[in-house]
């Protein structure tokens, strides 16, 4: 099946919202696919909502999102791509390996379980989630200067607080302490099949001066899919942070996709 009429699911991750998409959704929607982008479970329509009633998604956790995502795939008339950035590519990735997908795109993905590389940036980034206990159960949020670490590095200052107060959300500090325990737990929810040689084709997208996920994590990703002959690539971005899917360069890495799909017969 070609672009024409091929369902595309877009997953965001933690502190943005599922509008937050709008510009790749008319850019896939432009290129011939049927693209949608779901909030996560119990997730407000818009940012104000979201930002006025953060105990809608209070300890949410990654199966809820993952089956919640799933039960949204079920209802397409066909497989789709699907594309995730930061928990929405961990996400993507366990969907894939689930052969929920034709493809599946990791933007910046959280770390899976066996990922052992923790750069103190990550752990900087995580701080405003992790470094109280009693938010597991509990929606966080972001102020401007943690979103400017962990978001906006990569572009000026000036731009990150405008991304902040566009889309920035609370959101569950659960999947942060599920993947900080991952490596752990026998049964995390950040396990990922990552030995399935029948799942479709994955592209694993990494900013090089990204601090929420750093480039070795990604890379230790992708050696996670070693023991699979199904396709599984890597694309780095020189310069570009975790906001590479919001911020004004998020075109270039749009077209990426786009010719990756294309590559693929997608």
């Amino acid at each position: 099946m070609t672009a024409a009429g091929r369902p595309v699911v877009f997953i965001h991750g933690l502190w943005l919202h599922a509008t937050s998409w709008g510009q790749w959704v008319d850019a896939f929607r432009e290129a011939g696919y049927d693209p949608v982008a779901p909030g996560w479970p119990h997730e407000p329509a818009t940012v104000a909502e979201a930002r006025a009633k953060p105990e809608d998604v209070a300890g949410i956790g990654i199966d809820d999102v993952t089956n919640h995502m799933a039960s949204v795939i079920d209802g397409l008339s066909n497989a789709p791509i699907i594309v995730g950035h930061s928990f929405g590519g961990l996400i993507a990735e366990k969907l894939l390996g689930q052969c929920k997908g034709a493809a599946a795109v990791a933007i910046d993905p959280a770390q899976i379980k066996g990922v052992l590389p923790l750069p103190l940036a990550q752990l900087r980034a995580g701080l405003p989630g992790l470094g109280n206990p009693t938010n597991r159960t509990k929606a966080v949020s972001l102020t401007a200067k943690e979103f400017r670490f962990g978001f906006g590095n990569a572009v000026s200052e000036e731009e990150s607080d405008q991304l902040y107060e566009q889309w920035t959300i609370p959101s569950p500090a659960r999947p942060l302490f599920q993947t900080a325990a991952a490596n752990f737990s026998i049964h995390s929810q950040a396990s990922v099949d990552t030995d399935n040689a029948s799942r479709g084709p994955l592209l694993l997208i990494s900013g090089l001066e990204d601090h929420t996920v750093p480039d070795v994590v990604t890379r230790s990703t992708l050696k996670q899919y070693r023991a699979s002959t199904a396709v599984t690539e890597l694309k780095q971005f020189e310069g570009r942070g975790h906001s590479l899917t919001i911020d004004s360069g998020w075109r270039e890495v749009a077209d990426a996709v786009l010719a990756w799909l294309a590559k693929q017969g997608l």
